[in-house]
């Protein structure tokens, strides 16, 4: 999923209103995609970034030297209330334990008139991997079906996601939009591999089946997704909603 961070985090910046001179966080950072295209437009001193996986914080700090990095979960973000301009989480807050109570310190940390902005995948529908993934699980295993985050992930559709923010979160203004990003492979194996290393819902999944179920998945998902081992594009669909602290 990595591969399509950088491209989203612009996106979300975009629909944030993200200016220059403003002081951000991004919470849920991982390895940094959004973090570092913040840092690309206010510059590492102005950026604060959190994670709860410590490996992740130390790989965001160590890529992007001068962010504020912390580790911190983000139903209690380690900061002052109206420290920030703009707050964002992209691909976070539907992992959080306690997403309204995530929501609720996304805007407290926010200052009156800030924005903030969280991003969901569009899992039911225009994510086209996730989607692909999750349609060949089941065609081999019926029982996948439950595992499928269209079923699983909470807030993977705008009224939900909306609803989030406004109610969770008490913010104003609340609007939702598509953002449509891309992520290029070298082929099926490539595809592929990360799943094999259990990254996401998708990867643990992937983990559990027996080496010849394991090739069997991966067949019908490169016949789903129409690839081979040459290169290939894919597009992904989140939704993106942005609400301003009241």
């Amino acid at each position: 999923m990595g591969r399509y961070g950088a491209e989203l985090g612009r996106a979300l910046i975009a629909a944030g209103g993200v200016a220059p001179g403003e002081r951000a966080v991004d919470v849920g950072c991982g390895p940094g995609a959004l973090t570092g295209e913040l840092v690309a437009l206010l510059g590492a001193p102005a950026v604060w970034a959190v994670d709860p996986s410590a490996p992740f914080a130390a790989a965001c700090a160590e890529r992007l030297p001068g962010v504020h990095v912390r580790v911190a979960h983000g139903e209690a973000l380690p900061f002052d209330d109206n420290m920030f301009d703009r707050a964002l989480a992209q691909l976070s807050i539907n992992f959080m334990e306690h997403p309204e109570a995530g929501a609720r310190e996304l805007a407290r940390v926010t200052r009156p008139g800030g924005t903030v902005t969280a991003a969901v995948w569009d899992y039911g529908g225009e994510m086209r991997l996730l989607r692909a993934f999750w349609t060949a699980a089941a065609a081999l295993n019926p029982g996948a079906v439950d595992r499928d985050e269209a079923r699983a992930m909470r807030f993977g559709t705008p009224p939900e996601l909306a609803a989030l923010l406004h109610d969770g979160g008490g913010l104003a203004e609340v609007e939702v939009a598509p953002a449509v990003v891309s992520a290029d492979y070298d082929g099926i194996d490539d595809l592929f591999a990360p799943l094999e290393s259990g990254v996401g819902p998708a990867g643990t999944y992937t983990l559990s089946l027996a080496p010849a179920d394991r090739a069997a998945l991966k067949a019908e998902l490169a016949r789903r997704l129409d690839v081979g081992s040459d290169p290939f594009t894919l597009t992904a669909r989140a939704w993106v909603a942005v609400g301003t602290v009241a």
